[in-house]
Parts: C-alpha cells; sequence; structure tokens
C-alpha cells in the first residue's frame, strides 16, 4: 500500500537567487530612520527607495534599468521638512507615488518616465490633517485615487488624491498607535493592528469595527496582519517568551486560530508580503538575513512551510515587485528588491520548469493598472474586484498618464491679499521688454521639452537595444 508522503505542491520547489553585482543598484544611503516601514517601493517601471538628507526628508526614484552606481548627485524627490516614513506608489498609476512623514503631512508626486535634471520638490498635492506623524500609506486596490493614511494621532484618513479632500475619518477607533494597515482584494475592508493589542476589521465606509480580537499573540511587540485572498487574516507577531509566531484567522470566528506556528527567537518584526495569485506569504524580518515563505491552503495545517531564502547581510528594508513587472519567461513568481546600507539588490523568486512555454498554472490573470472604480462610486457603497489582465504576452507598461488634481488643495488656500500699491513706474515703458524676457522664456521652454522627449527617445532605444543584448 502507498503512502503519500511529501504534500504535492507546485511551489515546493521554489528557490531565491540574487542578480549579479552589476544588476543592482549601489551607493544609495538608506535611511537610517527606526520605524518598522519597508523603506522601498517598486512598480515596472521604477525602484523608489527612502534615503538619508540632510534638512529634511527624501527619497530617490529609479528607473528599473537604471542599475550599477548612482551618481551621489543624483536628482531626490525633496518636498518634505522631517524625515520620510513610508512610500508607496499608486497601483492605477506608474508614474505616481505618495510619500508620508513624520512632518505630518502626505505628498502625492509625479514622476516624469525620464530621468529629472534636477531634484523634484512641487509635490501635485499635498494631503494636511494630521496632527502627528505619518507612518503608513496605502492606496485604494481598485477605486481610483482613494488613498490611506495612518498618523500617530491615531487617526485613519482616507483621501480622494484628486479633489485633496478628505473622504472620511476614522476616529476613536484605536486607543494607541497603530501599527499597520491593510485593504482587502476589492478594499471594502480594512485591516489594522495597534499597540493596545487588538487586531480590528474596519468598515470604513459604515465607520464601524466589524469583528476584532485581543492580543492575538500574546507578546508585547508589534503585531503585523494583512487579508488573503479567501478573506481570512494571517498576522505575525511574538509569544509571551519572544519568539516569533505567525497566525491565520477567521473574522467570522476569531476566539480560535485556524493556525497558529512558533518560528524563532529574534527582534525583528517579521513583514508579510503577500501573492494572491499563488497564495504564497513571504516573511522578511529587519535584521534578518532571510525570507521564509509559506502556502497558504485550505488543507491542514493550512499554513504550509516551503522554503527559506538565505544571504549573509541582513536587510534594512525590502521592496516587493507587482505580479504585472515580473518576467513570465524565466517563470519568476516574485522579485524582491533588498535594501542593505549602501546598496540595493534584487532577489528573483523562480519556480524551475523545463519547458519555456508560457506557465498558465504559474500566471493566472492579476489586477492590472485600471481601475474598478471612481472615487465617488466606492463612497457611496459601490464595491467591484480588481480588473484582471493576462500575463502570457508580458506586461508592457503603459505610457505616462498625468494625474489631474480637478481643483486645489483646499487645506492648502491661501488668505486674500491686501490692497495693491499702485506701481511707481509707467507701465507703458517696460511692456516691450517684458513681451520680449516672455518670448525668450516661451522659446527656452520649447527647446527644454524638445530635449526631454529626445533624452526619453533615447533612454527607450537604449533600454530596447540593451533588453536585445542580453
Amino acid at each position: 500500500m502507498s503512502r503519500r508522503v511529501v504534500r504535492q505542491s507546485k511551489f515546493r520547489h521554489v528557490f531565491g537567487q540574487p542578480v549579479k553585482a552589476d544588476q543592482m543598484y549601489e551607493d544609495i544611503r538608506v535611511s537610517k530612520v527606526t520605524w518598522d516601514s519597508s523603506f522601498c517601493a517598486v512598480n515596472p517601471k521604477f525602484v523608489a527607495i527612502i534615503v538619508e538628507s540632510g534638512g529634511g526628508g527624501a527619497f530617490i526614484v529609479l528607473p528599473l534599468a537604471k542599475t550599477g552606481r548612482v551618481d551621489k548627485n543624483h536628482p531626490l524627490v525633496t518636498g518634505h521638512t522631517a524625515p520620510v516614513l513610508d512610500i508607496d506608489w499608486c497601483p492605477h498609476n506608474d508614474n505616481v507615488i505618495a510619500s508620508a512623514s513624520e512632518d505630518t503631512t502626505v505628498m502625492v508626486w509625479q514622476i516624469p518616465d525620464y530621468v529629472p535634471v534636477r531634484s523634484i520638490t512641487e509635490p501635485v498635492v499635498t494631503l494636511e490633517g494630521h496632527s502627528k506623524r505619518v507612518g503608513i500609506i496605502s492606496w485604494h486596490p481598485t477605486a481610483r485615487n482613494v488613498l490611506l493614511s495612518a498618523g500617530c494621532d491615531n487617526l485613519v484618513i482616507l483621501w480622494n488624491v484628486g479633489t485633496g479632500e478628505m473622504l472620511l475619518v476614522l476616529e476613536d477607533m484605536h486607543t494607541d498607535l497603530i501599527y499597520n494597515v491593510g485593504w482587502n482584494r476589492n478594499g471594502s475592508l480594512l485591516v489594522t493592528t495597534c499597540k493596545d493589542k487588538k487586531v480590528r476589521v474596519i468598515d470604513p465606509r459604515k465607520q464601524q469595527v466589524v469583528a476584532e480580537r485581543f492580543a492575538p499573540h500574546e507578546g508585547l511587540r508589534p503585531v503585523r496582519a494583512i487579508f488573503t485572498r479567501e478573506g481570512h487574516i494571517f498576522t505575525t507577531g511574538f509569544t509571551r517568551m519572544s519568539q516569533r509566531e505567525l497566525g491565520l484567522w477567521d473574522p467570522k470566528n476569531f476566539e480560535e486560530p485556524i493556525a497558529l506556528q512558533e518560528m524563532d527567537t529574534s527582534n525583528g518584526v517579521l513583514l508579510p508580503f503577500y501573492d494572491p495569485d499563488s497564495s504564497i506569504v513571504y516573511l522578511c524580518g529587519k535584521g534578518d538575513s532571510s525570507i521564509r515563505y509559506f502556502e497558504i491552503t485550505n488543507e491542514a495545517p493550512y499554513v504550509h512551510y516551503l522554503n527559506t531564502y538565505s544571504s549573509k547581510e541582513p536587510q534594512r528594508g525590502m521592496g516587493f515587485m507587482p505580479k504585472r513587472g515580473l518576467d513570465v519567461s524565466k517563470c519568476e513568481i516574485a522579485r524582491f528588491f533588498k535594501l542593505h546600507e549602501r546598496k540595493c539588490e534584487p532577489i528573483v523568486m523562480t519556480v524551475p520548469r523545463k519547458s519555456d512555454l508560457f506557465q498558465d498554472d504559474l500566471y493566472p490573470d492579476t489586477p492590472g493598472p485600471e481601475p474598478a472604480l471612481e472615487a465617488d462610486e466606492w463612497l457611496s457603497g459601490k464595491d467591484a474586484e480588481p480588473i484582471l489582465i493576462s500575463l502570457r504576452d508580458g506586461y508592457v507598461p503603459v505610457k505616462n498618464r498625468e494625474l489631474k488634481v480637478v481643483k486645489k488643495n483646499i487645506l492648502d488656500n491661501k488668505p486674500p491679499p491686501g490692497p495693491r500699491r499702485r506701481s511707481t513706474c509707467d507701465p507703458d515703458l517696460s511692456r516691450p521688454a517684458l513681451e520680449e524676457v516672455l518670448e525668450e522664456i516661451r522659446a527656452l521652454k520649447e527647446t527644454v521639452q524638445a530635449q526631454e522627449k529626445r533624452i526619453s527617445d533615447l533612454e527607450n532605444k537604449l533600454c530596447q537595444f540593451t533588453n536585445g543584448t542580453d
């Protein structure tokens, strides 16, 4: 009688591999701020990293193809007056990124496809509503221009970035510092973890807590929580003896865990990165030198250990590439961007396959860049699943789409100017000279735009050339 000993899974042999040295991003001064965020955000066009900067907060944005040593004078995104704590790319526009800072503001930036000559200092919109530092931001997965921010004032605010207005303020729900916030797949619910040791499931539009669990992990250190595709909640935390622990919970029955596993003894908070297409969760601890990954299934013990990627260097932060940015021809199912003290190292997770054909079972249709709802539709109570795209032909990023702010940030209104003083000079004398200067400025602007377009075209040709010779 034959007995199955090893669990069958197509992800059992997933392995991680760092890229070659010339494909890393060198000479980046990664931020040393003590905050448990990933410090890195990635999409199919750019990698953004929070960096050290004097006199305020900054992050650097690099095109994915711009590997190697980064020039010390490379332009930064600098607008915050205090350190940046979190950054997040918009899932519906690969050129838009949001940043949260200790200066209590959230800023939204438009990043051009070409590398700018000077640092970007002017955000598209500034969102002001928190009274203390803002440590968490997260875009809505299906609604256009909806951004969530959570601050140390225990508030969660939802914004319409297109108008610069607050949509909702979730107050009096959290009694202490919020550790993390996560959306479910269609953006109808939130899961939050808090220093008061509670995990809460919140319906933001009804502004009510749907379910909550006190102390899913008995330790005092921070807990992290994310939604799985099935609507369960995956948590990481610590036992009373300071051992790291992971748990899987059903919010409809929060009393008993579906699974609870002890892992190891370490101080680093485990950051979970979840891939809903494969139901694999990757756990990266700050200060660890490894990435552990588990498959979540409907069979006991529900959370199955797959493997561990280990290296010598500890990680300062981690970026996680969306599925549409992966190389499907190499059976790549995840790509991480590991932050060291002075560099960023991509790590590729691959399923070994002999065939070079497209692997349907590894790449089901995945959320694409098109939003399923407008902000007003979502606010009125509509829900929609993400609009899916196929990766069969490889995802090609769309051209730069401009983020349009319909009206100026209402919090940014300036007081009306006082009475104008009469000019002492005769306007008729200076008009020809003024028109001449304006004409020169117009001509210079046209020249700059033409040169920027030429640079962008040349960079695209260079990328095509290098891709063709790989």
